[in-house]
């Protein structure tokens, strides 16, 4: 799986990856055959992926606390190397390694000292790519697992993605599904270190998203068929600060589609959904982990797995892995299975969740605006009314540049402390040179591997090239003007994240490879090999334009802002919105570059990236296996427009926020906005099993309230339901904000389910035709509601 910059080193070299549980109380972390044993326990493990530096440390605590709300035992994260060994030679991987794994010691977190490490993992997917390196792989593999289980961490340690780990490792599986994975050793349990809820966000792409109905199914057939661990990636994605994320050309927001957001907010209805899963699993313990499945086919891609032991605990999962609904008879009973789904059964005989049929309520999410103009009360204002800029100079104007004989790879050369290189070279012109057109024309082509190229003439823009992520590589060629006598030629090359997958990743490199010609009619001539002047990075990074506490006298405010033109910072400052929604800048109206709020980069933007206007659709349909190329919204809209503002970034009042504006664009376009909950909803139908809160008692199955119920509530404290928007028995259609009547519908829904709703903080309305009537005999009915909280 490919993966964002910031884990360059680490997923290819040294993951060291730690989960974390709150379970190991004496400090027993084994394995065998069928699930890793904890104080001498079998357990059956959920676990979510969130990586610390994507969010803040003022995130953390909810962060984890809404994962165990959502029935996650353990958090993966991995130690990122980058981050914390940016510069070679101060360790290498065994060094780095160790290094970690002493601090970890120092602090008493492996479960060994009593701590809640549970498991690390040493390299990552390198069995996808060791092909390509020969007789070296398999030593290689052999030394990192001996050298990872050579520091006495006293749990065990995994590779992921590695056929070939030899013992103790467990080898473990990656990517959307995992239960055809069979561990290198029957004394191994199956485990799936990276379940992808999503996909990553590249700039140029539409965004991606998995339907739950088919990650739900994905993990109930891992457990369904032996599975005793299960991670998913991402539980929370967060966001890559600064310029961390790689590819390249992956975005900001590295949302994921994730049970969690990029703010923190939990998604829903998959988090719900997957919530409910959680605990349908958590019923079928006790008999997951004392022995394996027997497998029963029920028909064409129908088959149930069973698991019973010699007490009375017995658990039974029912799949339909076809594209159309299907009905079996399992134990003399008969059960309806929705295509492509997966239905839990813990006493063998009850359904108390169906993959496919979501109780969890969805949420509407929005943003409330307040542009940078509005000054009617200070609580509405944003930006100050006016800004200031400073040019950054074009070619060279740092005292550090550096003359060299022809090209330079630009990765090497800035060793990444700048996504920008200059490259700078003149000519001299006397007026009858072959490559010239019409005296003073000529065509400048240059090659580069990207990934963006701004070319000036004399200090003037002739044009720029842009790479993309299925090709960075940039071919440039433009008419430009040559003057008589000494002509300067300044290429600014620009990366957006580096490579980060792929054998021998490392050598791909960037930036300007040559040749860099000068075609005319008559010849051309080639000053790739000539004298170039290098600089890296700009003058106004140098000089830390972008801190809160910089030079004000380098820059100027006029009362004309000059707009749409390269190469230009710009700083105003804001005021923070009240509350404690999470806080996004709308970058509309800008081109592309990075922004500092109080100095803190919260990253790359880049609105003018649009997406291709097709490949999305008003939905995706889960039914059938999922791909990273499936399921896509906001087609012909920029990649990412909203970028994320922790709110322990700035301050009450006066925040800073700086723009580096690489290619032109607006400031007085660009918004600040908040994100908020906009309506609760659910669509629950009369096929679907009761809540599985309704079963649970002590432990122990419990008939409770029978039936399908929608189950309505607001998701903050002291909130309640203030209104219903829509409420529809029968065949409602359509998704939530957008709910319409079908052919069928009850009267006087819509009075029932605000007089059980409005005033509460929480509803729960039977979807039964005796309290909301019959309006279409013979069809299967659901009820649709929409309502708001305040």
């Amino acid at each position: 799986m490919r993966r964002e910059g910031s884990l360059l080193f680490l997923l290819l070299l040294s993951c060291a990856a730690t989960s974390l549980a709150a379970a190991a109380n004496n400090g027993s972390v084994s394995y065998d055959h069928r699930a890793l044993v904890i104080d001498g326990k079998r357990r059956i493990l959920i676990s979510g992926s969130i990586h610390y530096p994507r969010s803040t440390p003022e995130m953390w605590p909810e962060l984890i606390q809404k994962s165990k709300d959502g029935g996650i035992d353990v958090i993966e994260t991995y130690v990122f190397w980058n981050i914390h060994e940016p510069t070679r030679n101060q360790t290498e991987m065994q060094r780095f390694t160790a290094r970690v794994v002493d601090m970890m010691k120092q602090e008493k977190l492996y479960a060994s000292q009593g701590g809640p490490i549970i498991l690390s993992q040493i390299e990552n997917e390198y069995g996808n790519v060791d092909s390509q390196y020969g007789s070296g792989a398999k030593p290689y593999i052999n030394w990192s697992a001996s050298m990872a289980t050579s520091q006495d961490t006293g749990v065990p340690w995994v590779m992921c993605q590695q056929p070939d780990a030899p013992d103790p490792i467990i080898n473990t599986c990656n990517g959307f599904y995992c239960d055809q994975f069979t561990p290198n050793s029957n004394s191994k349990p199956k485990m799936w270190t990276e379940n992808w809820s999503g996909w990553f966000l590249s700039f140029g792409g539409a965004v991606p998203y998995r339907p739950v109905e088919d990650l739900a199914f994905a993990v109930a057939r891992f457990f369904e068929r032996g599975g005793t661990f299960q991670n998913y990636y991402m539980y929370q994605g967060g966001t890559n600060f600064g310029r961390t994320s790689g590819g390249p050309f992956i975005s900001t927001s590295y949302d994921y589609d994730a049970p969690i957001d990029e703010y923190g907010m939990v998604r829903q209805p998959k988090w719900g959904h997957l919530k409910d899963l959680h605990k349908a699993i958590k019923l079928c313990e006790d008999a997951l982990v004392a022995t394996d499945p027997t497998y029963t086919s029920l028909g064409t891609n129908l088959e149930s797995h069973v698991y019973k032991t010699g007490s009375a605990s017995c658990a039974a999962f029912l799949a339909n892995i076809g594209t159309s609904d299907a009905s079996v008879t399992f134990n003399g009973k008969s059960y309806h299975l929705p295509a492509w789904s997966v239905s839990i059964l813990p006493d063998c005989k009850t359904v108390v969740f169906n993959t496919a049929q979501i109780n969890s309520q969805a949420t509407r999410l929005e943003e409330k605006y307040r542009k940078n103009d509005e000054t009617s009360d200070e609580s509405s204002k944003r930006f100050q009314s006016s800004w200031s800029f400073v040019n950054e100079p074009v070619g060279i104007s740092k005292n550090n540049a550096f003359t060299k004989s022809g090209l330079l790879e630009q990765i090497n050369t800035t060793a990444d402390a700048s996504d920008y290189l200059w490259y700078s070279t003149s000519i001299n012109i006397n007026g009858d040179e072959p490559f010239l057109l019409n005296g003073t024309q000529s065509n400048l082509h240059v090659e580069s591997l990207g990934h963006i190229l701004h070319a000036f003439i004399n200090g003037k823009i002739a044009g720029s090239g842009v790479g993309s992520s299925s090709n960075p590589k940039i071919s440039f060629e433009k008419p430009i003007t040559l003057a008589p006598g000494s002509n300067k030629i300044d290429l600014l090359s620009a990366t957006v994240g580096l490579q980060n997958y792929g054998a021998f990743y490392d050598l791909v490199g960037a930036g300007i490879t040559g040749p860099v010609k000068l075609k005319g009619q008559n010849g051309s001539v080639d000053l790739s090999s000539q004298q170039w002047t290098y600089q890296v990075g700009l003058k106004g990074e140098e000089s830390g334009l972008y801190g809160k506490s910089a030079d004000s006298s380098e820059w100027t405010s006029d009362s004309t802002l000059p707009t749409n033109q390269p190469l230009i910072w710009y700083k105003t400052t804001f005021d923070a919105p009240d509350g404690n929604d999470p806080i996004a800048i709308d970058f509309t109206g800008m081109g592309k570059g990075e922004a500092w709020v109080n100095g803190q980069s919260i990253g790359r933007y880049w609105p003018t990236n649009i997406s291709p206007q097709n490949g999305c659709a008003t939905s995706c349909n889960y039914r059938g296996a999922y791909s990273s190329s499936k399921c896509f919204k906001n087609c012909g809209k920029p990649s990412q427009q909203l970028y994320h503002i922790p709110r322990s970034f700035i301050d009450s009042s006066s925040n800073t926020l700086v723009l580096f504006e690489e290619m032109g664009g607006d400031p007085a376009q660009i918004s600040v906005a908040t994100k908020q909950i906009g309506s609760l909803c659910a669509h629950v139908s009369e096929l679907h099993p009761a809540p599985i809160d309704s079963w649970v008692s002590s432990g122990k199955l419990s008939r409770g309230k029978s039936g399908a119920r929608v189950h309505l509530e607001c998701p903050y404290p002291n909130q309640i339901i203030t209104s219903v928007k829509f409420a529809s028995f029968g065949t409602p259609h359509g998704s939530c904000g957008s709910f319409n009547h079908g052919k069928c519908s009850s009267d006087g829904v819509l009075s029932v389910v605000q007089e059980a709703c409005i005033g509460s903080e929480s509803c729960s309305v039977p979807v039964s035709t005796k309290m909301l009537g019959d309006p279409c005999r013979g069809v299967t009915k659901s009820l649709a509601v929409e309502a708001v909280c305040s």
